[in-house]
């Protein structure tokens, strides 16, 4: 394990401190922490700083809380705000409404390599196991828990990992999420990080992936490890969602490599 690179952990969020709550306990419970632990805060009130102010003693490594103004759905750029305050070469990304497996960090480490990065998979949880879990403030979960669904995102094992890599479709994007993304700090920056242009919920994440593949940077599809699970929460205004799709569609037919507003355009942000 000594030869995994350094890591950061990037949490995106947006007040739901009770969601936050689980994913950062189940990062407590993580077999292999990451060196220092980013939060994405896209203009939470002040419930989430007391929130992550209360686990700076609990989890022992470093917690940057990169905030701004709650101007509307802009991930994107407090995401890449974040990834500008990171130490680290290697970016290992979820969200704030996710409980990780406690293999979560060492599996994405153990598949990380140079000119690839990782695409995991999310198994849902139900609105009723959701309500139990943050009644209870219980990050506990299972793959053959009752409210789980799609039970094959949420089962490990690690021979059928291996198999399952053979069958890797490093060209494809189908099914890249930032809850379970991992990629090297030095090619993200390289393409230009996520597309600010992408306002609103959906595909930008997709959009980046298009854009690694086609710098040469290729997808390595983690299944039956790297596990992570989705707490039930109403669906995000799909407003925007037939721009962003096209703005995914052009990324795809121009083969393009990099994000003209992106990463290296600097927006107003605070280290809480």
């Amino acid at each position: 394990m000594t030869d995994f690179p350094k890591t950061s952990l990037l949490i995106s969020t947006y007040n739901w401190p009770k969601a936050l709550e689980l994913c950062l306990k189940s990062v407590f419970y993580q077999i292999y922490m990451p060196n220092e632990i980013l939060i994405a805060d896209d203009g939470s009130t002040e419930d989430t700083k007391q929130l992550i102010d209360s686990y700076r003693p609990l989890i022992n490594v470093p917690i940057k809380h990169i905030w701004h103004e709650d101007h509307g759905f802009r991930k994107t750029i407090i995401l890449n705000e974040a990834i500008r305050q990171s130490s680290y070469d290697y970016i290992i990304q979820t969200d704030g409404d996710i409980i990780l497996h406690p293999d979560f960090i060492v599996d994405h480490l153990r598949n990380s390599r140079a000119g690839y990065f990782v695409r995991g998979s999310r198994a849902l949880i139900s609105a009723k196991k959701t309500a139990r879990l943050i009644e209870a403030k219980n990050n506990h979960i299972g793959w053959n828990d009752n409210g789980i669904e799609n039970k094959y995102n949420a089962f490990r094992h690690a021979l059928l990992s291996s198999l399952f890599t053979l069958f890797n479709n490093k060209y494809s994007i189908e099914g890249v999420k930032g809850c379970n993304f991992s990629f090297w700090k030095k090619d993200f920056v390289n393409v230009n990080g996520f597309n600010n242009d992408f306002v609103g919920w959906g595909r930008e994440d997709s959009e980046l992936a298009v854009r690694l593949i086609n710098s040469g940077v290729f997808k390595i599809h983690l299944k039956f490890k790297g596990i992570c699970f989705h707490l039930h929460h109403e669906i995000f205004s799909r407003e925007r969602d037939e721009k962003n799709l096209q703005m995914l569609a052009n990324a795809i037919r121009s083969k393009t490599k990099f994000a003209p507003n992106g990463y290296a355009q600097v927006h107003p942000s605070r280290l809480l």
